[in-house]
């Protein structure tokens, strides 16, 4: 794919389809880090071109972005993004970083206020153009959960990695399992902690308890919300500093019907509304944790009243029908359109 990309932006070049300001920065650029950023930029603008696009959106303030960027300095085309987490929280020190894309943009939308206020604080100057969009989710791709799973079955889906807080769900499994509660938990997803997590539940005895069951594709991981009775995220921030943000497996689980366990990280406490529609514990607390966890699993019609408040939340907040013409809407302010 990099040898076709380059023929197919050198070929242009031979046809003299390239200004002089594209050649000069491809030039200066040679093969320093990302410069295939500028490659992508030239064969797609070119695309644009043809089809009289002046616009494109981009999701993370990654690569997409950055190749954005690029389309937007060889051509008549401007651009947005919409960033997510730790594209925002823990940007990667490239050339073209947060605060070019930032100047750059025309219009920036995140998925919460959380991460929107924080934009505006680290880029006051730009603070205008800062806008929150939740995420959205087709909504009758999912069955509702019926809690009829025994024993319960709390559910937990996302990377190995740390922010994650899976070490903590452990833990707090641990403890569940003194206090004498009968449950199954289903941690689903892959990731560089695996062999730890693993270790932590052979360490606590908890392999008739809790599953690692690996990534599943999407069909297979909607059924599984459907067959349990809580979802628990107990997510942290990292010794980076990364975070979660608007965790779609929450508006999923949402979207489910199913009570939400989480923690007051990033913009999660604009999803999960204490005592309403689940419960928010202190990040790292297992002990919290485990209290929560046993408020649901203990009582039925709880956790069916929790679901449903949460159903009826995700409905609102989180169509994409709905949040697509927001989006839609914003890029097209003073596009002329």
């Amino acid at each position: 794919e990099e040898k076709e990309l380059l023929d197919n932006v050198c070929r242009a070049r031979k046809k003299g389809k390239l200004t002089a300001n594209i050649v000069a920065a491809l030039d200066e650029w040679g093969r320093r880090t990302d410069f295939l950023r500028l490659y992508q930029a030239v064969q797609v603008g070119l695309r644009l071109q043809e089809l009289g696009i002046r616009h494109v959106h981009a999701h993370f303030a990654g690569m997409a972005a950055r190749t954005a960027f690029w389309i937007h300095r060889f051509f008549p085309v401007t651009f947005s993004f919409t960033a997510h987490a730790n594209d925002v929280f823990v940007p990667r020190p490239f050339e073209i970083g947060l605060d070019k894309l930032v100047d750059a943009a025309r219009v920036i939308v995140t998925e919460t206020d959380y991460a929107a206020q924080f934009l505006r604080e680290q880029f006051p100057k730009r603070a205008n153009i800062v806008h929150r969009i939740y995420n959205g989710l087709n909504l009758a791709e999912f069955g509702q959960a019926d809690f009829s799973s025994t024993p319960p079955l709390m559910v937990a889906v996302g990377r190995l990695i740390a922010k994650k807080g899976f070490a903590n769900l452990i833990s707090a499994c641990g403890l569940l399992v003194q206090s004498g509660k009968a449950f199954q938990c289903e941690i689903i997803g892959e990731g560089l902690l695996e062999n730890e997590f693993r270790a932590q539940i052979e360490k606590l005895n908890l392999q008739d308890r809790v599953t690692l069951s690996g990534a599943k594709p999407q069909r297979e991981l909607r059924q599984r919300l459907a067959t349990a009775n809580v979802f628990v995220l107990p997510s942290v921030v990292d010794a980076q500093g990364g975070m979660d943000n608007l965790p779609t497996v929450i508006m999923e689980a949402m979207a489910a019907g199913l009570p939400v366990i989480s923690t007051d990280v990033g913009g999660i406490s604009e999803m999960v509304v204490q005592n309403e529609t689940g419960f928010l514990v202190r990040p790292g607390d297992a002990a919290e944790l485990t209290g929560a966890i046993e408020k649901v699993i203990d009582d039925r019609q709880l956790a069916q009243r929790l679901g449903q408040a949460g159903y009826e939340r995700a409905r609102e907040l989180f169509s994409i029908e709905k949040n697509a013409r927001e989006l839609f809407a914003l890029i097209n302010i003073g596009s002329g359109d």
